[in-house]
């Protein structure tokens, strides 16, 4: 009954001291985070320091941005879609490749972006020019259509 006991301890020990370091953790990759809240999704942490995420952009922004009248090219994600953890390494290479700046908007944060920008799956890349929405492709897609996209709607 005692090693029992002791055995028991142990791993509530280990688990408690996991528990502790993936807060720790969090709270580091949390710290300069480009989101404006810090009660992020764990599918969202963990992006923080993956370098095909680092042009997030905010809805305020985005919105400013697009009623601005400025090209806009948004690729809307969830860090839970599997699908845009396929894409996104694909597409945020070929994007600096070509010099076409890729806002990236987090449907898992800011959930009101499904309606607002009628988006029925991810991913999506949609381009806006004079505040309207000019093209869009949903769904993965291969480097070669990405970089068509760029070059017919994006660079043209």
């Amino acid at each position: 009954m005692k090693k029992m006991l002791i055995i028991g301890a142990v791993v509530v020990l280990i688990f408690g001291l996991i528990i502790f370091l993936t807060n720790q953790s969090n709270n580091q990759k949390l710290a300069d985070n480009p989101y404006d809240k810090e009660d992020l999704n764990q599918a969202t942490i963990d992006q923080l320091d993956d370098e095909n995420y680092q042009n997030i952009i905010l809805p305020d922004a985005l919105d400013e941005q697009i009623a601005s009248g400025e090209p806009t090219t948004v690729y809307f994600f969830s860090p839970t879609c599997s699908h845009c953890q396929a894409t996104t390494p694909v597409l945020m290479p070929v994007a600096e490749d070509m010099g076409v700046d890729v806002q990236q908007y987090n449907l898992l944060e800011y959930e009101q972006g499904w309606q607002q920008y009628f988006i029925e799956a991810t991913p999506t890349l949609v381009h806006y020019e004079d505040g309207k929405e000019v093209a869009r492709w949903v769904g993965s897609q291969p480097k070669e259509n990405i970089e068509e996209f760029f070059n017919q709607v994006v660079l043209k």
